[in-house]
């Protein structure tokens, strides 16, 4: 196997993306952390970047686009600035992992799709209530088909820095078309919930699939439920079903309908995040997967390893 590493720079110093720099430094991968860059000067992301011996820098997106040794750039700023730097990566020839909901290119979910755009520039990895509960959805899918799913995600409140609260109208519009396009419902709704309480609280899922057949297989959606939250702890070992999938019926005008419930719980790792922050971690985790994939692409390692 190739020793050869892809030269990667994270875009974005706050929460996420100095969470993801921790996670690059403890298991690179195919992947060596070369730059680390912000806007504000004081940022505690930079600094502690420089303290890992990483060159950091306040001046933005522009010394990423400018060094050509930088294959894979991971956005973790806003949507509304990925919207901005979409383009300039892309005339920079570099791939944009995108942790934003800007949804400028196709979505992925590691567990769903890891492989399917590696011919791609930029690839969005929604949102983390996305990261959390479209796996599920989609698990149910490859064994009944799905007429509706549902997820009402509530995070600590103290976990939602100014990006994530910036990022609200994204957050429920990403991540109901991820429910859609990944998780093979015909149409989907998010919810999130941002809770004060003190001490903090994990990050708490609930996924409703409603089935479109009168008649189920609740032994196979079991069994692709728990196969799918399995390979997910992979990464994310903190990846809880703490109930379920349970079945139900609910009434629709076609009559009634088998619905699924799933309940979920996710503790961080805490590289650099509390454990509470489970919502951060959990999309700081994908990153990091997605981002071995292609770095993987690149240097012609073909297999794909957890």
């Amino acid at each position: 196997m190739s020793e050869e590493k892809v030269k990667v720079a994270i875009v974005g110093s706050g929460n996420i993306g100095t969470d993801l720099m921790y996670k690059l430094l403890k298991d690179p991968g195919h992947m060596e952390l070369k730059l680390v860059s912000g806007i504000d000067p004081d940022s505690e992301g930079l600094k502690r970047a420089r303290d890992e011996g990483i060159e950091a820098t306040h001046e933005g997106i522009g010394p990423v686009l400018e060094d050509p040794e930088i294959k894979i750039v991971f956005d973790a700023t806003s949507a509304k600035a990925h919207v901005r730097h979409a383009k300039m990566l892309k005339e920079a020839g570099k791939i944009a992992v995108d942790l934003t909901p800007a949804a400028r290119g196709p979505y992925v979910v590691p567990t769903a799709n890891l492989t399917e755009h590696l011919d791609k520039d930029n690839v969005n990895l929604m949102t983390c209530g996305a990261q959390a509960t479209v796996p599920m959805a989609y698990a149910v899918s490859r064994a009944a088909p799905v007429r509706y799913a549902e997820m009402v995600s509530t995070v600590a409140s103290l976990s939602a820095g100014p990006g994530t609260r910036q990022n609200i109208d994204e957050f429920t519009f990403t991540t109901a078309r991820g429910l859609e396009e990944i998780g093979g419902a015909k149409s989907g709704k998010a919810i999130i919930i941002l809770n004060p309480a003190n001490p903090p609280i994990l990050m708490r899922n609930t996924v409703y699939v409603l089935l479109e057949d009168d008649e189920v297989d609740e032994a196979a959606i079991t069994d692709s439920v728990e196969e799918v939250v399995a390979e997910i702890q992979k990464d994310v070992p903190g990846y809880q079903l703490k109930n379920g999938p349970t079945f139900d019926e609910r009434d629709t005008p076609g009559g009634k309908k088998p619905l699924v419930m799933m309940f979920l719980e996710v503790e961080g790792a805490g590289d650099f995040l509390p454990k509470y922050a489970g919502n951060l971690d959990i999309m700081t985790s994908s990153a990091r997967r997605v981002g071995e994939v292609f770095a993987r692409h690149l240097l012609g390692v073909e297999e794909v390893v957890a």
